[in-house]
């Protein structure tokens, strides 16, 4: 067992792993009492960034672990360590004199001369909980530990420890973490360099921050979906206040007036971006206010609808990283959530659970032919029911929105997993449909021609895996690879476990395909000649394999990562953000790349792309720190195969097929 032996502890006494002064804590008890002070050193490599006690001091309570919830005063705190260019932050663990009432392993004795032995267990500082234990003290005791001047060092989790004599007493150990590129030293600069501020505080990053560039047009504005990288890149790095400020300041911004022509949308629409301006006032003053754009701005004048997907999605991540709950938990944001929800959740004259959108109303902004139910859509929809199902405060008045949401995200699920997959037995089996077939045990439910099937594909599909097509609607596949679509499939299991490896399987066979010279494809294939005239209109921005159609897009690859990490294949992602970083300083943290193997930087693309910078940046936080990532993705939730809502099985006319869903889950 790799375990860390601090002996000759007395009891009410601090243990401080050297550098600067340790915040105040409210989380704290005030009746800790020190008596003695030790420090202690490490030798190696270690992760860069450790935990303090990560305890759990009274059984009543909820274990944090990983971003789960805590009310005890021992929750962890996470700090950088100390690097030749800064200096170290303290972790200080404080241990009070009756800590026999909140350890969650001490035996009592009638001997009221003891001491504390604490142990490290389970070789990782980063994650494991510590564990005291109280042992009896006798003369025999005392002689033994006497003979013992120093302290066990083993290795723990990345660090290599050094052993040292320390006659008596615990020496300063020093702890030396991954020295950052200076690549990523790069990009920390230029991410910090796009923070937008307002009224003094951060708020957002700018989508694009060339300084050689005269027309930003609104690229120098704060975007939801833009930032969602960069948020995760602050969070990871343990500095949430950005974050907090831009999720209470977007959720105001979800109550403004929004009108397009004498036209106002739903409640609850969140804005596609936002822009700190100066008004000037009376008496030559000026103020802040922020200036939303809902759309009437936009190309296309394309409502938002992944906005208030990527906000709820983002408030979870908050919560998980940080700790603190009391955001999501406030009135205003419970009512914010609950919005969005009724926008999504609104009845219509459409047939099937996933969301029914126009073109351009998410990252693919533009006429591309994914009007309808563009897979993007509906995993983010489906990430975000989850997401929200988690946070709703349990009230008489949020009863009826849960029952939805879980009616919603059980028919979602089997609806995706059944229709949008394809593998080469699924090609087959359309191959062979039988058409116009009238009837409620039809095969081909959406009257899918043969004929759709495409010759790149027959040719493409590999042996081995398969993926989430593009688009389902009557009579319509869209039989293109859209990667965010896919990924956050994977990420959120609206696919069964065997087609989330499948996906994986497949991007791994494709990879010259999907990730070329610079990860990762927007889609695949591109659209081209008289396809691209008709479904684009000529769009002279999204040219084959360019921007949208085809082009190659980094800030992809922290999504990937987070795919491969719930997946277990970290070889995959290592190998994306190593290509990623041989080229993307160099070319200056381009948009998009061109060409069919992502060759060319974008003839469009604009240079310092704050999410290019940010998705490289959480990518490898998210590979170094396997902990914090596993909170951000879900596993498969198997009471969703349960709730079969649409109650055919009671009916004359068809039997559910639900059961077909739950055969497809891996044991």
């Amino acid at each position: 067992m790799n375990s860390i032996t601090l002996m000759i502890m007395k009891p009410c006494s601090r243990i401080m792993f050297a550098a600067a002064p340790f915040p105040k804590s409210p989380n704290f008890p005030s009746n800790l009492c020190v008596s003695r002070l030790k420090t202690y050193k490490f030798y190696g490599t270690c992760s860069p960034r450790f935990s303090g006690v990560k305890a759990v001091f009274n059984e009543s309570r909820k274990e944090y672990s990983g971003g789960k919830r805590i009310a005890a005063w021992g929750q962890s705190r996470i700090f950088s360590p100390p690097t030749p260019h800064r200096p170290p932050y303290y972790v200080v663990a404080t241990l009070a004199s009756d800590i026999r009432n909140f350890s969650t392993s001490i035996e009592t004795r009638v001997n009221d001369k003891n001491f504390e032995r604490i142990y490290v267990h389970g070789g990782d500082l980063n994650v494991k909980p510590v564990v005291v234990e109280k042992i009896d003290l006798d003369e025999n005791v005392v002689k033994n530990e006497e003979e013992k001047k120093g302290i066990e060092f083993e290795k723990i989790g990345n660090c290599e420890l050094k052993n040292e004599g320390l006659n008596g007493e615990i020496e300063s150990v020093e702890v030396i973490g991954r020295e950052e590129s200076e690549v990523e030293k790069e990009a920390w600069r230029l991410l910090r360099n796009a923070v937008v501020s307002y009224c003094g505080s951060p708020v957002g990053t700018v989508a694009a921050n060339d300084p050689n560039d005269k027309m930003p047009l609104n690229y120098d504005q704060v975007f939801i979906r833009d930032f969602i990288p960069s948020a995760f890149a602050f969070l990871l790095k343990g500095e949430g206040e950005i974050v907090r400020n831009f999720l209470l300041h977007t959720l105001q911004l979800q109550s403004w007036e929004k009108t397009v022509d004498c036209y106002s949308p739903g409640q609850g629409l969140m804005p596609a971006s936002f822009k700190v301006r100066t008004v000037a006032l009376d008496d030559n003053k000026f103020e802040e206010v922020l200036d939303p754009d809902f759309g009437e701005s936009a190309i296309g004048r394309v409502a938002p609808v992944d906005s208030g997907l990527w906000w709820i999605i983002l408030l979870r991540a908050y919560g998980k990283l940080t700790g603190d709950y009391t955001l999501q938990e406030r009135v205003d944001v419970q009512t914010g959530i609950k919005l969005i929800l009724n926008l999504c959740l609104s009845d219509g004259f459409d047939m099937f659970p996933s969301l029914l959108v126009t073109d351009g109303s998410c990252m693919i902004d533009r006429r591309m032919g994914i009007h309808g139910h563009p897979l993007e859509i509906q995993s983010l929809f489906y990430s975000s029911l989850r997401c929200a199902r988690e946070m709703l405060t349990p009230e008489e008045g949020s009863k009826n929105l849960v029952r939805a949401v879980n009616n919603r995200l059980s028919a979602l699920s089997f609806h995706i997993r059944e229709y949008y997959w394809v593998d080469l037995k699924k090609i087959n089996e359309i191959y062979r449909y039988k058409t116009e077939e009238y009837s409620t045990e039809a095969t081909n439910k959406f009257n899918i021609y043969p004929e759709q099937i495409p010759d790149w594909l027959m040719h493409w599909i590999p042996e081995e895996g398969g993926y989430m097509i593009g688009n389902l609607q009557p009579a319509h596949m869209d039989f293109r690879f859209f990667t965010l679509g896919n990924l956050w499939s994977i990420v959120s299991s609206l696919g069964t476990p065997k087609q989330n490896e499948a996906i994986l399987n497949m991007i791994e066979a494709k990879w010259d395909d999907l990730i070329g010279q610079m990860p990762l494809k927007i889609c695949y294939p591109a659209l081209k000649k008289e396809e691209w005239r008709i479904i684009t209109g000529s769009d002279p921005k999204n040219t084959p394999w360019s921007y949208h159609n085809g082009g190659s897009w980094p800030t992809l690859l922290w999504q990937f990562t987070l795919a491969c990490m719930k997946m277990g294949r970290q070889d995959l992602a290592k190998k994306a953000i190593d290509l990623a970083e041989k080229r993307l300083s160099a070319d200056h943290w381009p948009e998009y790349y061109d060409t069919k193997n992502g060759k060319f930087i974008g003839k469009q693309a604009r240079l310092y792309q704050t999410w290019s910078i940010a998705g490289f940046l959480t990518s490898k936080m998210l590979l170094e720190k396997p902990e914090l990532a596993s909170v951000l993705y879900w596993e498969e939730d198997y009471d969703l195969l349960e709730n079969c809502i649409c109650a055919l099985s009671s009916s004359t006319r068809k039997k559910c097929s639900r059961m077909l869903a739950k055969s497809q889950i891996l044991v």
